[in-house]
């Protein structure tokens, strides 16, 4: 737990595919492709990569001279290279930014993140390929972040980092909780209580479920009078029923003898 980071600091896919870094197993079939896949970094890219962001989530209109009018206000840009397709010639929608100095990547990393461009919001990290070790990009199962829709989510980067993990090695806090489970052991979990816990805790926990069994009883007996009442209502709806079909025959029978 003193290690503990919410972002990678060594790229591991499994761990990047468990949501606080401690599963054992794949539970997708992406996971298994990056932890045997054997990647390295393209040499053919140039730049220093400590001064290098990665731009992603872009609109495919943006062009590279609406992003380095954007992005050249937190500094000097050295290179900037909008990734497109090879065939199409269509952006893909993200870009690598390299600066001059090192206080100018740090701003952009700091103010850009969630800026919107063209009505898209952007997302700002660090070039991860070259910096992070044993980096296993998307398209091999791999990658930080991710969709929801796609099943494939990945954490520990700046846009989804690790959660805490449960410490289940320390000390098991004393006392019984506010609400008991059944355990389907018959009164185990009563006769582990009289071993464990202390007189004045057993009575504390008597008074809590003597309160419980009055409010239960007192719920149960509501629910009776509600069921009375009803059944009350029912009968005297079919007393006055009746008493209307008898008053209504005794007025037909009289009409009749006075017609004779």
């Amino acid at each position: 737990m003193n290690d503990w980071s919410p972002l990678a600091k060594v790229y591991d896919p499994l761990k990047a595919g468990s949501i606080d870094g401690t599963d054992v197993e794949p539970h997708d079939r992406a996971i298994w492709r990056a932890m045997n896949a054997q990647y390295r970094p393209n040499k053919g890219v140039t730049g220093d990569p400590q001064l290098t962001l990665f731009v992603a989530r872009l609109n495919k209109q943006t062009s590279e001279e609406d992003l380095r009018n954007v992005f050249s206000k937190f500094g000097d840009i050295r290179r900037l290279q909008l990734i497109r397709d090879i065939v199409t010639g269509f952006s893909k929608g993200y870009a690598f930014i390299e600066y001059k100095e090192e206080r100018s990547l740090m701003k952009a990393w700091r103010d850009a993140n969630k800026m919107v461009v063209d009505q898209h919001e952007l997302f700002v990290d660090f070039e991860l390929e070259r910096t992070l070790q044993g980096w296993i990009p998307r398209r091999l199962g791999g990658g930080l972040g991710g969709k929801k829709e796609s099943g494939q989510l990945r954490f520990g980067g700046r846009d989804r980092p690790f959660r805490r993990p449960i410490n289940l090695t320390g000390p098991v806090p004393q006392g019984r909780p506010a609400e008991r489970r059944w355990d389907g052991g018959g009164g185990r979990e009563d006769r582990q209580r009289d071993r464990d816990v202390s007189p004045g805790q057993d009575r504390d926990y008597g008074r809590r479920r003597e309160r419980r069994d009055e409010w239960d009883r007192g719920a149960r007996d509501h629910h009776k009078d509600r069921r009375d009442s009803r059944r009350y209502r029912d009968r005297s709806n079919e007393r006055d029923s009746n008493r209307g079909k008898e008053e209504r025959r005794y007025r037909d029978s009289y009409r009749d003898s006075e017609r004779r």
